[in-house]
């Protein structure tokens, strides 16, 4: 029984992809005077030349990782042709959808390309505070917290190293020499730290693989607590809470600034693009370099 046609489209679509890469791979870059090419592998009746595998080894790479790539490219190029071929001879094509996506995939690749080029030399990388807090007062709604926050001091310490009893003064004391102490305390003899500064850090994070993540209400602990400490068979655990976020209220600015600033950035990114477009399009309609065909 013939299938229908609509199902040989439909069918046929995931090798679409398949087949616009191995056309765009089989690109000719035609250069005057070259008459004869000499081929490196056959699929088929389709033939790989070897100026079609230029590119493919960066400049410097050794000779055994060039070959190494040389003969996977040529493998991976043989594994397509033949699966185009097994699908060609099984279901029936559209070939001019083909040629339509092989364009449009050919477009995407070049285009990119150019604007990348343009971006990188039209782009502002500088986001000043005051657009990053605008941004964010302006989207609250789009920073709720997944999970929760703190800032505060965490230390973890084999139970074999020495003072720990000075350990919960030092880290309660707000004392410029007893924060210094902390500081190298931390360095020679701490497992893990994180000490108190402005950052915050997602709690499960900084708690991970020790006792303090196996707490069953994790929200009710940080309400509890300002400090708590606790060990297992091999460490001490240290933790004091300076400041906590619960999850699903508002993120505070800090912790999202470094996201607001790669946001902005990006909406740049695609301004740029998008005027990019508009300008080729507006000196080609100037300059008559297309022109539209009415339909019969």
């Amino acid at each position: 029984m013939k299938r229908p046609r609509s199902y040989r489209i439909y069918a046929c679509l995931p090798l679409l992809v398949l087949v616009a890469s191995c056309d765009l791979i089989r690109i000719k870059k035609e250069k005057e005077g070259v008459t004869e090419r000499k081929a490196v592998a056959r699929a088929g009746t389709v033939y790989l030349y070897w100026d079609e595998l230029e590119g493919v080894v960066p400049p410097g790479t050794e000779r055994g990782d060039s070959l190494a790539r040389v003969s996977a490219f040529i493998d991976s190029w043989i594994r397509k042709q033949m699966l185009i071929n097994e699908a060609m001879r099984n279901i029936d094509i559209n070939e001019a959808e083909v040629e339509r996506k092989v364009l449009d995939y050919r477009y995407s690749l070049i285009a990119y390309q150019y604007q990348k080029f343009i971006i990188d030399q039209r782009l502002n990388n500088q986001v000043s505070p005051a657009e990053i807090e605008s941004y964010y007062k302006e989207h609250l709604d789009n920073f709720m917290l997944k999970q929760n926050i703190i800032q505060g001091t965490f230390l973890k310490v084999p139970k074999g190293a020495p003072r720990t009893n000075r350990l919960k003064d030092l880290i309660l004391s707000t004392r410029e020499k007893d924060i210094n102490e902390l500081k190298s305390y931390c360095l020679s003899f701490s497992e893990a730290y994180h000490l108190s500064d402005s950052l915050w850090m997602e709690f499960d994070k900084m708690v991970v693989n020790t006792p303090l993540a196996e707490i069953p209400n994790k929200i009710q602990f940080l309400q509890s607590y300002k400090f708590y400490e606790t060990s297992d068979n091999d460490y001490l655990y240290y933790l004091k809470i300076d400041a906590y976020k619960i999850s699903d209220n508002i993120s505070p600015l800090e912790f999202v600034r470094e996201d607001i600033k790669n946001i902005i950035l990006n909406k740049r990114k695609v301004e740029i693009a998008r005027q990019l477009e508009n300008e080729v399009y507006e000196k080609a309609s100037q300059q008559k370099d297309f022109e539209v065909f009415g339909q019969q």
